[in-house]
């Protein structure tokens, strides 16, 4: 059967990989049929983002078709494995076709790309929450002293310290892309020492706390001393894990045991919402398991995203037919153009709480507001890909 790829094998490499770090860059060199896009990648981070938009609208009703109720994880976990997971193809062709230091100014420019998507959405949430004339929204979304100290926030934000609700996973790819080059430069040449100092990182910070400072006040939402963890992860699963470890990874004992923990977990998570749940947790496991911390990657946060990898690597081949349907096309879209629909994402969820706050907060008006919101998502993202194709095919005037 022919595996479902992008549309074109003559493509260049950095179109295959567009969108897969977070931004694009410029052609480099023509990659063999190995390096095809992988439309699984695409559709996983494009569903990703419809739950980012859904989770970010507050009491939101559609929220309950997202991951978060279900389990320990939720779509954070899904970009960061990914992301080191596109990575590792992106930027280990880069090296191959033009050397270290392609790499090393692809990775930068890709940093550099999100940077300043970063700041531009800052921006516009404060353009957002200032017209809008709603001082609850400016606290919602932590832009209230941004209002008050444009010039001392702006300054913390620009050395990544102060960021507005639902911007911070942003810092922490301006962060990882910056030190991907080296890090790559270790998988190549020593995996399992490259896995295992992450790993060792890791356990340190769920020993000791070890963070970075946030302005005004606490620390990094998302630690990057250990999110990098699932970062390293799905690189060292593209460069060395697929050959030694996918059949054990994708065997049946494997997926049996994942399925047990996400049973465990879709129990522990449902009985914080109903009450009657929570007789079937012991007092003494729930003492032991909570709290499950996000911002410093819970190791049952971990544990649950990969039993959830596990699965979809068993029974969602790179060939399956449900990727060609006009629903998990649009999220192959949004996900090809990452960067862009999480940004918009994220000013969409204000402006439908904005809306919901004018209208009304029903369920009817919730599902009217995201049903539209997704769309529109889907609209762009579409878009862009046209456009971008389009200007490929026209001459260069400067």
């Amino acid at each position: 059967m022919q595996i479902i790829r992008s549309q074109s094998r003559s493509r260049p490499i950095i179109e295959l990989t567009k969108g897969y770090a977070l931004g694009s860059t410029s052609p480099i060199c023509y990659p063999d049929q190995s390096l095809d896009r992988d439309l699984r990648l695409d559709a996983c981070r494009g569903i990703a983002l419809w739950f980012v938009f859904l989770d970010h609208i507050p009491d939101n009703i559609c929220s309950w078709l997202t991951l978060r109720h279900y389990g320990f994880s939720d779509t954070t976990e899904v970009f960061m494995f990914v992301s080191g997971v596109t990575c590792a193809l992106a930027y280990g062709a880069v090296q191959r076709c033009d050397g270290w230091w392609a790499v090393v100014s692809h990775t930068f420019r890709r940093g550099w790309e999100i940077y300043t998507a970063f700041l531009t959405l800052i921006v516009g949430l404060a353009v957002l929450v200032h017209y809008a004339g709603v001082e609850q929204l400016a606290d919602e979304a932590n832009v209230k002293v941004l209002l008050q100290q444009p010039g001392t926030a702006l300054a913390h934000a620009a050395i990544l310290q102060y960021r507005p609700v639902n911007t911070d996973v942003l810092p922490n790819f301006v962060v990882f892309h910056l030190m991907f080059a080296p890090l790559l430069w270790c998988l190549l040449r020593s995996p399992n020492a490259a896995l295992a100092a992450s790993a060792l990182l890791y356990g340190l910070v769920q020993v000791y706390g070890w963070n970075l400072p946030q302005w005004p006040n606490h620390d990094w939402y998302f630690n990057p001393f250990a999110w990098q963890f699932l970062m390293v992860l799905g690189a060292c699963w593209v460069l060395v894990g697929r050959t030694r470890f996918g059949a054990l990874v994708t065997s049946r004992p494997m997926a049996g045991l994942a399925v047990a923990y996400l049973a465990f977990s879709l129990v522990v998570a449902l009985s914080w919402h109903f009450e009657p749940l929570e007789m079937l947790i012991p007092q003494s496991l729930a003492r032991l398991i909570y709290p499950i911390d996000k911002s410093n990657l819970d190791p049952l946060r971990c544990l649950h995203f990969l039993a959830i990898a596990i699965l979809v690597a068993r029974f969602v081949p790179s060939d399956w037919r449900g990727l060609t349907t006009p629903v998990l096309w649009g999220a192959v879209r949004c996900g090809e153009n990452s960067l862009e629909i999480y940004c918009l994402g994220v000013l969409l969820s204000l402006a439908s709480h904005l809306l919901l706050l004018w209208i009304s907060g029903g369920s009817g008006a919730q599902v009217a507001v995201s049903a539209a919101g997704v769309l529109l998502l889907v609209g762009f993202a579409t878009l862009s890909t046209w456009i971008g194709i389009g200007s490929r095919r026209q001459p260069k005037l400067l």
